[in-house]
């Protein structure tokens, strides 16, 4: 059920000590063959028609690295085509994010950047649009690029069933799926190939063909989805990669949605196109290539708000509870302990976070891990994993109905309340396409407005943690939402300062 879709994917990142850098490799020793005298720059644009990020003038093909979870590695391993017509790279809602959703179920993901024809401007998807008006035009000047995209799309395959061991990954588990154009990548890809190339499993979404469809004898599972009211018209072309398959006797599956238009990606549009990669997943799972779509949806049907986490815990609390403070949260409080213990040393605080939670999870298991514990003072920081929609869709005013409600019953029960800021986030690596930066400064908004009316401390997390785009400083964090140790050290001092108040 989507309810329960992402609840609980924090306990992934919370456990464990940090994430590096991704790691971007070089396709070519040298000069990508056939484009040697290529030398424009490459350039990211934000700023543009689209709304989303893009990359152009790629002349140095290369693969970013997502490795896998630890915890569910299975060996598999996709190189990801991000689309773009082959004059621009969607490269967050058709690659990164994309990445970050398997790497997190335990597939390595490589994002390919492939050549691209070349943008003369600094806004290559006004170039891209105004092309399109000329679609004669338009395919002439791609006719030059796509073998070479294509080649790129094959020596990525290379490359990684030659370096498997390295990622360990198992070289008869790779795949290959793209996006518009990076499912045509995709599909020149699957449909030639030599046994270092050859992809294991195929996903063109919403992809375009303009070779014949001649199946290979041993060609392999193909998964394909798109939208029927696809505007540049693709539909057709999953219908006919599907019916292909399906005729040649291979292993294919199709799903074609009636909305959602072209270049879906990863975006939340309200609409069934949202789930697709879920049922990727699924399909993942029945070929082996993925052990679980959703590692949490047992735990969350049988104990939703997790009531049993910190009953063992909770009984062995001495009786005398003196100074007790107990920090109630979702993982950025739980993780505390984990990257920064030496805060909680000798000091009277509780720490009674649980990653993944939303703020009605927390408020069903307030009573046994806060007011039941009777310490002096409760430091509640919630809200994000509302905002990340964990366990389905809520407004603000519902996420500060149950912060208030938590509040209060804290205040009625002679605890002294404490209520924090939400810390920045410019988006959710589980959930990615929800703008959730704007919502933060809303919510928090609400959160001081409240402690000022009822004279409860106000911890202020987010304006000294906050950049310039309304996320994360990068020095205070691994992946944008969750601090890392030295984030952890300034939230440190600022809420020592505060229970410093306390009466």
């Amino acid at each position: 059920m989507k309810v329960y879709r992402f609840a609980l994917l924090l306990m992934i990142l919370t456990v464990t000590s940090g994430l590096v850098a991704q790691e971007v490799i070089s396709l070519y020793p040298g000069a990508a063959p056939g484009s040697e005298s290529w030398d424009w720059e490459e350039g990211v644009s934000e700023q543009n028609l689209f709304q989303t990020k893009v990359v152009y003038n790629v002349t140095k093909p290369t693969l970013t690295v997502f490795p896998a979870n630890k915890d569910r590695a299975t060996g598999a391993a996709v190189i990801i085509c991000p689309g773009g017509g082959f004059q621009t790279l969607s490269i967050d809602s058709e690659g990164n994010d994309v990445a970050r959703w398997l790497a997190f179920r335990g597939v390595t993901a490589f994002v390919l950047k492939y050549r691209l024809v070349h943008s003369t401007t600094a806004d290559p998807v006004m170039e891209l649009v105004q092309k399109l008006q000329d679609p004669d035009k338009f395919r002439a000047e791609n006719t030059s690029v796509i073998p070479l995209a294509i080649a790129d799309g094959k020596e990525a395959i290379r490359y990684v069933r030659a370096h498997a061991a390295e990622y360990s990954i198992d070289p008869g588990k790779i795949g290959i799926m793209g996006f518009s154009a990076g499912g045509t990548v995709t599909m020149g890809a699957t449909l030639k190939y030599d046994r270092e190339s050859r992809p294991d499993f195929a996903a063109p979404i919403y992809g375009a063909i303009f070779d014949s469809l001649i199946v290979p004898s041993d060609a392999p599972p193909i998964f394909v989805a798109a939208a029927t009211d696809d505007n540049l018209q693709l539909a057709p072309h999953s219908v006919a990669i599907y019916e292909a398959w399906r005729q040649a006797g291979k292993p294919a599956e199709l799903h074609m949605y009636e909305r959602g238009g072209h270049g879906f990606g990863m975006h939340q549009q309200k609409l069934p196109t949202d789930e697709w990669i879920v049922r990727f997943g699924q399909w993942l799972q029945l070929h082996k290539y993925l052990d679980v779509v959703d590692p949490y949806a047992k735990l969350m049907r049988e104990d939703w708000a997790y009531l049993h986490r910190y009953q063992k815990d909770n009984a062995m609390l001495p009786e005398n509870a003196g100074k007790r403070i107990v920090l109630m949260g979702n993982s950025i409080t739980e993780g505390w302990s984990n990257h920064n213990p030496e805060f909680f040393a000798n000091k009277p605080y509780v720490n009674r976070g649980i990653s993944g939670q939303t703020t009605p999870q927390m408020l069903v298991r307030f009573r046994q891990d806060v007011i039941d514990l009777h310490p002096r003072a409760v430091a509640i920081l919630a809200g994000i994993n509302d905002i990340a929609e964990n366990t389905g869709p809520m407004t603000l005013e519902e996420t500060f109905g149950n912060i208030r409600s938590m509040a209060e019953l804290a205040r009625n029960a002679g605890i002294q309340v404490v209520l924090c800021s939400v810390l920045p986030a410019k988006d959710f690596p589980w959930h990615p396409g929800l703008a959730p930066a704007q919502k933060v400064v809303d919510l928090n908004r609400m959160i001081r407005t409240y402690a000022d009316q009822e004279d409860f401390l106000y911890v202020d997390y987010f304006t000294p943690m906050v950049d310039a785009e309304n996320g994360l400083k990068s020095e205070y964090t691994y992946d944008g939402v969750h601090p890392n140790k030295m984030g952890y050290q300034v939230m440190d001092e600022i809420l020592e300062k505060v229970l410093a108040k306390l009466r």
